[in-house]
């Protein structure tokens, strides 16, 4: 609306100038043109998009964001069970290297201490001990000792895995890799895991790739992991997240949710395993239990030669 006080207004006369009455009426319809069409559906549709249109595009929204969750989710859980296997199988050789010396020491003693006791006694139930003893220190060869350390009942070592690949023979350092490998691998996982892949030759292209991270996560390899990470970063960008129908999405969540049972049970074998309890005693200092443990082992040894010196003393 024109301002009546800024109108011309001529001398002398009370009416108002004809451009100024058209102007005014102008505005006047302009303004009403406006304030009906806010009322209608139609200005709300250019204003933004229909109800229809928004009520069918919710429930897409809602299971995409649920898938995302639910990969995240499930990759961080694959995350924590890959890092427990791997302190399992670690710790497991490195027992294995470190303390079984001491075990068959222990063993070679105790078969001297029976086979004393019964020469002392002479007694046919300490004899049969003795002989009992004896056979627990050699026993029937096994599958390692038949293949020369190259493979045992559970297939072939690590080590010759390694050697028949062309990969270097490197047996892990420690039961847990360092602070920086796990940081460098958590955030490998997160980027390249074979989950987020759309498509089959991505899927294939990941699961190779986070094949060799894992491997060099269980050496504790900071250097190699580095290079993947580089590797990784110049490679091709991974496929943007494209809207799925609410049946492929439903599908998608149905995947997820059978890949996190099958991960809870791996869980659950692990930590049930005898060395998963073990490790369950140190969650904090892994390798510090081996030392424990080797330290229990050497005060054994020392109280069977103990007794086996005090059993040769007494003999005639």
């Amino acid at each position: 609306m024109t301002d009546p006080e800024s109108a011309d207004i001529p001398s002398g006369t009370g009416s108002v100038s004809p451009s100024a009455s058209r102007t005014e009426g102008q505005d006047e319809g302009q303004s009403q043109e406006q304030e009906q069409g806010e009322g209608r559906p139609e200005a709300r549709a250019d204003a933004g998009q229909s109800p229809a249109q928004s009520a069918d595009d919710r429930p897409e929204a809602r299971l995409e964001r649920a898938v995302r969750a639910a990969e995240q989710a499930l990759i961080e859980f694959e995350i924590a069970v890959e890092t427990f296997r791997v302190e399992v199988d670690n710790f497991s050789r490195l027992h294995h290297q470190k303390l079984g010396p001491m075990y068959s020491r222990l063993d070679e003693l105790d078969a001297q201490i029976a086979e004393a006791r019964a020469a002392l006694t002479g007694d046919p139930e300490d004899i049969f001990k003795a002989h009992e003893a004896r056979a627990r220190v050699m026993p029937m060869p096994g599958v390692e000792e038949l293949f020369h350390g190259w493979m045992d009942s559970d297939g072939l070592f690590p080590e010759a895995v390694a050697m028949l690949t062309d990969q270097p023979v490197r047996p892990p350092q420690r039961v847990r890799p360092s602070e920086e490998a796990r940081k460098l691998f958590r955030e490998l996982v997160r980027k390249a895991h074979p989950d987020l892949a759309q498509d089959d030759n991505e899927r294939k292209r990941r699961d190779e790739f986070i094949a060799r991270v894992n491997t060099a996560y269980a050496r504790g390899d900071e250097a190699l992991l580095r290079e993947l990470a580089a590797e990784w970063a110049a490679g091709p960008a991974p496929e943007e997240w494209k809207p799925s129908r609410s049946e492929e999405l439903y599908a998608r969540l149905e995947w997820l949710s059978q890949r996190k049972e099958m991960l809870t049970l791996v869980a659950r074998d692990l930590e049930e395993s005898a060395i998963g309890a073990m490790l369950k005693m140190a969650p904090e200092d892994p390798d510090r239990l081996l030392e424990e443990i080797a330290e229990q082992l050497l005060t054994q040894v020392g109280e069977r030669e103990h007794e086996l010196a005090t059993l040769i003393a007494q003999a005639p």
